[in-house]
């Protein structure tokens, strides 16, 4: 039963439809975003076990047959990247459960390492488990739990639930995150042993939100070499800090960049890292369009995510600086989108979008404005959006 102090997670129902399917359920996603409180309030009944623990690791390194013995209905196995090897013991003991035709043992294993995690997931557990992503807190989920969320306060707060249950803390919450979480796990992934460059680019990344990654600059800026500023943003990627979105590419006789743009899977991270403290600083700081437009390319993620489902997201630019935010795929069929941080209608919106049209044709299936003003019915005809009132999987058609 889910408690009345918790947010309920859109997630939710999709891990209790794949439970119908699966015996294991493996859920990523950034530290704090979650997993633990929703497996637990969901499954109250399975044991809980924390990898975190030295005591519990070493034990389960030391005889995992006990321990999968002791857990004849199966488990939640918390931060399961400590531990990898754990899949390839969850197989054997789910494809014996099968030859006995035992289907009532469940295991729920988490982690907040992409890389390490699927790695041996793709190895031991293929056909086996369901592969779900929690990320922070969406925006129509702390609408329905009651919370303000006017646009300033959702970018500077985030979506990490601890945020929102004392907002007053936002900034001890995300400096301690950042110092407890980010740096341990890089210093876990590889060896730093002058953090003062690191933390320089991660602030630095901070003010290239939306823009294309450039390794090079970032290499002079920082102080360090290009392949070891790849490294740290592979190290960012894979504990769910950054993303790069990719540029589509078609072959429509136009010379397209080959350079992924940057983003944050928290904006309220980004914000921290910029020193903004305030809604009265967002609002006039010249990063607010950018941060906004990572706020809602995140909320396109997540509203693929919690449903299952893998959003292909990518944005358009050629040589003559052309651009569209985001451009979605779905088999062969295209959407393009554009994101304004504006709260007042501009015709000009419209622009990149009728090119893009006019370009790909009837291959352009949906095209929309996402902004921050207001609209109507006869808006939401024309492709014009507040982003509260868009949504991914509507039935309109544009």
């Amino acid at each position: 039963m889910q408690s009345k102090e918790l947010i309920y997670r859109s997630l939710s129902e999709e891990i209790k439809r794949c439970f119908d399917f699966f015996p294991v359920i493996t859920l990523t996603g950034p530290r704090q975003s979650g997993k633990t409180t929703i497996c637990r309030e969901l499954y109250p009944d399975l044991p809980y076990v924390n990898l975190e623990e030295i005591d519990t690791l070493n034990r389960i390194k030391e005889d995992p047959q006990s321990f999968f013995a002791n857990h004849p209905n199966g488990a939640i196995i918390d931060e399961a990247h400590h531990y990898p090897e754990i899949f390839s013991y969850i197989q054997v003991n789910v494809d014996e459960d099968i030859y006995q035709g035992k289907m009532d043992r469940k295991f729920i294993v988490t982690g907040s390492s992409n890389f390490a995690l699927l790695e041996k997931v793709t190895q031991s557990m293929a056909g086996r488990t369901a592969v779900l992503t929690l990320l922070p807190l969406s925006q129509k989920e702390l609408q329905q739990a009651g919370k303000k969320t006017d646009t300033d306060r959702l970018i500077l707060n985030g979506g990490y639930p601890a945020v929102w249950k004392n907002e007053t803390a936002r900034e001890i919450i995300y400096r301690n995150y950042f110092t407890t979480y980010i740096e341990r796990d890089v210093r876990s992934i590889i060896n730093i042993k002058d953090l003062m460059p690191f933390q320089t680019f991660m602030r630095l990344c901070a003010g290239r939100i939306g823009t294309e990654f450039n390794a090079s600059a970032l290499s002079v800026a920082v102080g360090v070499s290009v392949p070891t500023i790849n490294n740290w943003l592979s190290v960012l990627a894979a504990s769910y800090t950054v993303y790069l979105l990719s540029p589509y590419h078609a072959n429509i006789g136009k010379r397209l960049t080959k350079t992924p743009k940057l983003y944050f899977y928290d904006t309220g991270l980004a914000t921290f890292l910029l020193g903004i403290e305030n809604e009265e600083q967002l609002k006039t700081h010249p990063l607010r369009g950018e941060l906004f437009e990572n706020m809602v390319v995140n909320e396109m993620m997540k509203e693929g995510l919690n449903k299952g489902k893998e959003e292909h997201l990518y944005f358009y630019r050629d040589k003559t600086q052309r651009e569209i935010d985001v451009i979605r795929m779905k088999a062969l069929d295209l959407e393009a989108y554009e994101i304004k941080s504006g709260k007042s209608y501009n015709g000009d919106y419209y622009k990149q979008l009728k090119f893009f049209k006019d370009l790909l044709g009837d291959q352009v299936k949906r095209t929309a404005v996402i902004y921050d003003g207001e609209t109507d019915n006869r808006d939401l005809i024309n492709g014009l959006y507040n982003y509260r009132d868009f949504s991914l999987y509507d039935n309109k058609t544009l």
